[in-house]
């Protein structure tokens, strides 16, 4: 299964996820919001420089803490309440260098396994959610 043409469509515009990976030891989660790319299959996080490699995520992820969360949702409106996004439980790929989208650097691949999206209709929903969609993606 894949993303519907709603979710691809809203993955694409917005701009900012919270991402979480876990310790080297496992025992401890760690979440950062960052910019990242979605090419309609796969997720792309990282930066500029070298020094892209000592934040924790990729300290995390070259230590073999594939396991990753991303997590884009924004808020369409307070009065009604209108919550919508797309959470995905992915594996992250090594670092490689690449051009992405904050230009050429140092980016993780993170192949999604799982997702959940919610309220991914083009009209509020108003008083009723719509209801959630969870996909399963690849071979999990």
């Amino acid at each position: 299964m894949t993303f519907t043409g709603e979710e691809i469509a809203y993955l694409r515009s917005q701009p900012l996820a919270r991402f979480a990976t876990l310790s080297e030891d496992g025992e401890q989660p760690d979440v950062v919001p960052l910019a990242f790319e979605f090419d309609g299959t796969d997720f792309w996080v990282g930066g500029a420089g070298a020094s892209v490699l000592a934040t924790r995520k990729f300290r995390n992820i070259q230590a073999g803490q594939r396991k990753v969360a991303l997590l884009v949702d924004d808020l369409v409106s307070l009065d009604p309440f209108i919550a919508r996004g797309v959470r995905i439980y992915g594996e992250a790929a090594d670092p490689i260098e690449r051009i992405g989208i904050v230009g050429p650097g140092i980016y993780s691949r993170v192949t999604p396994k799982v997702s959940w999206s919610w309220n991914m209709a083009g009209e509020p929903a108003g008083e009723a959610w719509y209801p959630s969609r969870r996909a399963v993606h690849g071979d999990t």
